[in-house]
């Protein structure tokens, strides 16, 4: 069976303090390093951090919290969800991560995106008619970073480079590198086309909906002579002692933030029955222990991916009880997601 890898993520969604206020960003930051640590110390395989430009989310540089978190903790991979690669240098990126991977000592990993959310552009001072573009090039030039040590490169959306070394360059081992998919049957072929790992963003709707998606995938790379590489998969939830306190706890912080978001894109507003349903059938996964551990399963063996990323950050939820659903999450979701994978415990 292949090796199983169960990770979190979080935006650094700013939260609530004890009398229901907003926290200050450089708190929330704080916070998030102390998550991190608590996650390593559980034995959690990954933590990964969103880059937003947002008043609702504090993360703004990552790989700076990344390194911060590196000097508190020893086995846990570091990592994104994601770069937005498309307002930014991908030179500057590369030193960044190989930087970062140095501290950690490996430990580094980088998910490539261009995000769900346009701030960057304009903060960057980027043209949203340049979407395509500016992704397209710069992953091109990042992979050709990876994988060569001087770069001859010319495009469209940034100055050239002649026969450059870029330092520091990684070490042997390089560095993981996966394109977060929100489901482009092109992004897919992209991720294909550069030799790199599949992140696909489940935030909606029954995991089964993206199987298309996987054979897209398989039969790219037998259309490219490429060896498939692990995929994963990344979807919101919180895990709570029972699946009651689990929902009634999470749904104000995701109507709060959805709500939100919805009102800016011109989504319909969030319901409680649109909650539920996606608890149950969708793509929250959201309960006790075992409810969690029984639908991450079923989405592995669904999909067939190598690795689930819970992003357990849903809205201004307490920091408190965030770490109250990281314990639970690595003392007992992880145990129980391995036991019923190796048909220990029956999964249905």
């Amino acid at each position: 069976m292949t090796e199983i890898s169960l990770g979190l993520n979080t935006f650094g969604d700013v939260t609530l303090d004890e009398a229901g206020r907003p926290k200050p960003m450089d708190q929330v930051l704080r916070d998030v390093v102390a998550e991190a640590v608590l996650a390593d110390e559980l034995g959690i395989d990954f933590i990964g951090l969103g880059e937003h430009h947002r008043p609702d989310f504090a993360i703004s540089a990552p790989e700076i919290v990344l390194a911060a978190i590196a000097g508190r903790t020893n086995r846990i991979r570091l990592g994104t969800a994601v770069t937005i690669l498309s307002t930014d240098d991908p030179v500057r990126v590369f030193q960044r991560f190989s930087t970062l991977n140095a501290i950690a000592n490996g430990r580094a990993e980088i998910i490539l995106g261009r995000g769900s959310f346009t701030e960057s552009y304009p903060l960057f001072g980027f043209d949203l008619h340049d979407y395509d573009l500016l992704f397209e090039e710069r992953l091109e030039l990042f992979v050709r970073l990876l994988r060569e040590e001087q770069v001859t490169w010319q495009g469209r959306t940034r100055s050239p480079l002649n026969a450059q070394t870029v330092y520091p360059r990684l070490a042997p081992q390089g560095l993981t590198t996966w394109i977060g998919v929100g489901g482009s049957p092109e992004s897919v072929v992209r991720v294909v086309r550069h030799d790199l790992q599949l992140m696909l963003a489940i935030i909606g709707g029954d995991a089964a909906r993206f199987a298309p998606y996987i054979d897209l995938y398989q039969r790219a790379c037998a259309q490219f002579g490429r060896e498939p590489r692990p995929v994963g998969v990344h979807s919101p939830g919180f895990v709570a002692q029972s699946d009651a306190e689990a929902r009634e706890e999470l749904w104000p912080h995701y109507a709060e933030i959805f709500g939100r978001i919805g009102r800016e894109r011109g989504w319909p507003p969030v319901t409680r029955e649109r909650f539920e349903a996606e608890v149950a059938h969708g793509a929250l996964y959201v309960g006790a222990p075992e409810t969690v551990a029984r639908k991450i399963v079923g989405t592995i063996t669904t999909l067939g991916i190598a690795r689930f990323d819970l992003k357990y950050a849903n809205g201004p939820m307490p920091h408190e009880q965030l770490l109250d659903c990281i314990r639970l999450y690595g003392e007992q979701v992880i145990p129980m997601v391995h036991d019923m994978l190796s048909g220990s415990v029956a999964t249905k």
